[in-house]
């Protein structure tokens, strides 16, 4: 069986500066995903052209909108470059140039040209999980999101800051205050019948 290597982490987007080129709806569907998983994630877009409704969700979250052609100079100071343009040769040369700056970037249904990919995410509260299937099949991940958001309660979010006032409350050493949280916790997930 093939095997997911991709390491899962959470960024904070909002210390970040992050880099759309394109306008169109896959910078749109791009720039609607990243805030609503993150609302204050520091995001400028560029392209010649932007669909009214790019325009007013980032006007509602103070993206900036430059209207221009991808250059290079784009590229100063980013963390992380989405590349969503129709054209082809625009999104690989936007991939060889953050290649070349050590800059992560995802080219939008493009998977070899990408060092991350932007799965599914369930959020509730304090609680996220993210779904990747390593880029092959965007529907199977809305579809365990959607399957997540049904089986996750809506409550989760009580418990996990019951249980962070807990965890302080704890005495002993880190294996100590792990085993105790654990043998705490181990009736929250029912164990598979063989």
């Amino acid at each position: 069986m093939e095997r997911n290597e991709l390491y899962p982490i959470f960024l904070k987007v909002s210390q970040l500066n992050i880099l759309i080129v394109g306008g169109g709806n896959v910078g749109l569907e791009k720039l609607t995903f990243m805030l609503k998983s993150s609302p204050h994630a520091q995001v400028e877009m560029v392209a010649p052209e932007f669909l009214d409704d790019t325009l007013q969700l980032a006007k509602k979250h103070q993206v900036k909108i430059t209207k221009d052609v991808y250059r290079k100079s784009y590229l100063d100071g980013r963390h992380m470059v989405i590349a969503t343009t129709d054209k082809v040769e625009v999104n690989e040369q936007v991939y060889y140039d953050c290649r070349e700056r050590n800059i992560l970037v995802n080219v939008a249904d493009n998977p070899p040209f990408c060092d991350f990919y932007m799965g599914g995410i369930v959020t509730k509260g304090n609680v996220k999980v993210a779904i990747s299937t390593n880029g092959k099949s965007p529907t199977t991940a809305k579809r365990l999101r959607q399957f997540f958001e049904d089986v996750i309660p809506e409550n989760i979010d009580d418990l996990v800051k019951n249980l962070n006032e807990f965890r302080k409350t704890i005495k002993g050493d880190f294996e100590e205050k792990v085993e105790t949280l654990n043998e705490f916790t181990k009736g929250l997930v029912g164990k598979k019948e063989k």
